[in-house]
């Protein structure tokens, strides 16, 4: 076979097919004939390597087959539109999901924190049975405040981020057991709650509130964001409704882990507030007005964002060709 005579003749349908295997949007009878070149295409590249395997020629119609490929076996977008997607649709949309659950989680959590902060605070013997005088003395005046300080920022920071994603993660992972969000809400609200009533007894809840809001806003509602995830899985499991109890947790948290993937972001950044903002030398207003800013911010995204996301019907969920399914979803 005259390789070059071949070429000649169906040179045209070669260029065609990789126009249309790189078009960014093809109609429907584009469609249709990029499938009949890449049929046809195939038995022309079968041919060229018959004769000669290893050639500049078959390598480009081999590169663009694959390409073509692509266009029908699942290749829908580049990375940067699957990134922007995630970002302003999905994220936002599983955070509006959780919303009303966040802020019961932020109730339950301030009321077992208060509830602490005062017994301690105000009752000596409570108080003694925390700490002694002298030991409380120095967590207020030295311990409490060093330890936002007494490593490198950067690295304090990068610390603070890693731990507080990785209590989130597992916030939304274990949820589905239903004693593990309670036991993570009761443990860090009664650390905070302690913490408080040591310096309500002390009369230096200032200084608390000085060191612990920068940041705090914005770390605690991430702990509530995860722990009203993992609890909106297992009452997916308990309350399946009319799907398999065993596709309603699927559902649920293959759209609910895409909040622990944003927290991952979210507490970065509240992460880099604790390491840079609370130990700074800015006045106390300015560093809360940081923290409520942080705060506010991820309310705006969440309920703009998020409810427009959820008023078109996403969830977060991956489509159905992401998530696995195989023939008609239920």
């Amino acid at each position: 076979m005259d390789i070059d005579a071949f070429a000649a003749v169906n040179g045209d349908k070669w260029s065609r097919l990789t126009f249309l295997a790189h078009k960014r949007r093809l109609t429907g009878a584009e469609a249709d004939e990029l499938l009949r070149l890449y049929q046809a295409v195939s038995g022309h590249l079968s041919l060229i390597r018959s004769v000669a395997p290893e050639t500049a020629l078959s390598s480009s119609l081999s590169a663009a087959l694959a390409q073509a490929r692509t266009r029908f076996t699942g290749a829908r977008s580049n990375f940067m539109e699957d990134l922007a997607r995630f970002f302003v649709i999905s994220l936002p949309a599983a955070f509006y999901r959780v919303r009303w659950l966040t802020v019961w989680c932020g109730v339950a959590f301030m009321l077992v924190a208060g509830a602490y902060a005062l017994w301690i605070g105000t009752s000596p013997d409570a108080l003694r049975a925390v700490a002694s005088d002298a030991k409380v003395q120095q967590y207020v005046d030295e311990d409490f405040i060093d330890y936002y300080s007494e490593n490198p920022a950067a690295s304090f920071a990068g610390a603070v981020w890693t731990n507080n994603a990785w209590i989130s993660a597992q916030a939304v992972a274990f949820g589905i057991t239903g004693f593990w969000v309670p036991v993570v809400l009761f443990m860090n609200a009664q650390g905070v709650g302690i913490a408080a009533g040591l310096f309500m007894a002390t009369g230096k809840m200032d200084v608390f509130f000085g060191y612990i809001l920068p940041h705090g806003l914005m770390e605690l509602t991430a702990v509530f964001i995860a722990c009203a995830a993992g609890l909106k899985i297992f009452w997916a499991m308990v309350r399946p409704g009319p799907r398999t109890r065993m596709q309603a947790v699927a559902d649920e948290g293959r759209s609910l882990m895409t909040v622990a993937l944003g927290l991952v972001l979210v507490l970065l950044i509240s992460g880099v507030v604790e390491g840079f903002v609370t130990p700074s030398t800015l006045p106390v207003w300015a560093k809360i007005t940081i923290g409520a800013l942080v705060l506010a911010g991820y309310w705006v995204y969440t309920l703009v964002l998020g409810g427009r996301a959820a008023r078109a019907g996403v969830t977060g969920d991956l489509d159905v060709n992401d998530a696995g399914y195989r023939g008609i979803a239920a």
